[in-house]
C-alpha cells in the first residue's frame, strides 16, 4: 500500500507561485498515475491535474490550465504541481493520489486508490 505525503503548501499573495511536491513510499512508484486534486470549504474535490507513468502525458483542469504544471521524478519517487499566477479561488486543500489502474486522462477522484493527507494553499488578494 503506497502512501503519501505532500508539501509545499502555504499563503501566497495573488499572482505569486508554489510549488507542491508529493513524496511515495512505494519502490514502484512509477507503476502509478498520479494526479492532484484540490477541495475548498464547502465544495466538491475537484480535478486539478494528472500524468502518466512515464511522465510523458499531462492532463489539466480548465481552471489551472497554462498555470499550472504538473511533473514527475520516478528515481525520487515524487510527483510535483508548479503553480503560477496563482489566483484567490485557487484557495484549497490540495491532495496528491495515486493508482495503479488509472490513466492520465482519468479525472475522477473516486478512480483512485491513495490519497495524502492534503496541504493548504491560500491565495490572498
Amino acid at each position: 500500500q503506497v502512501q503519501l505525503v505532500e508539501s509545499g503548501g502555504g499563503l501566497v499573495q495573488a499572482g505569486g507561485s508554489l510549488r507542491l511536491s508529493c513524496a511515495a513510499s512505494e519502490p514502484t512508484f512509477s507503476s502509478y498515475c498520479m494526479g492532484w486534486f484540490r477541495q475548498a470549504p464547502g465544495k466538491e474535490r475537484e480535478f486539478v491535474s494528472t500524468i502518466s507513468r512515464s511522465g510523458d502525458y499531462t492532463y489539466y483542469g480548465d481552471s489551472v490550465k497554462g498555470r499550472f504544471t504538473i511533473s514527475r521524478d520516478n528515481a525520487k519517487r515524487t510527483v510535483y504541481l508548479q503553480m503560477n499566477s496563482l489566483k484567490p479561488e485557487d484557495t484549497a486543500v490540495y491532495y496528491c493520489a495515486a493508482d495503479t489502474t488509472a490513466c492520465y486522462y482519468t479525472t475522477s477522484a473516486g478512480e483512485y486508490e491513495y490519497w495524502g493527507q492534503g496541504t493548504q494553499v491560500t491565495v490572498s488578494s
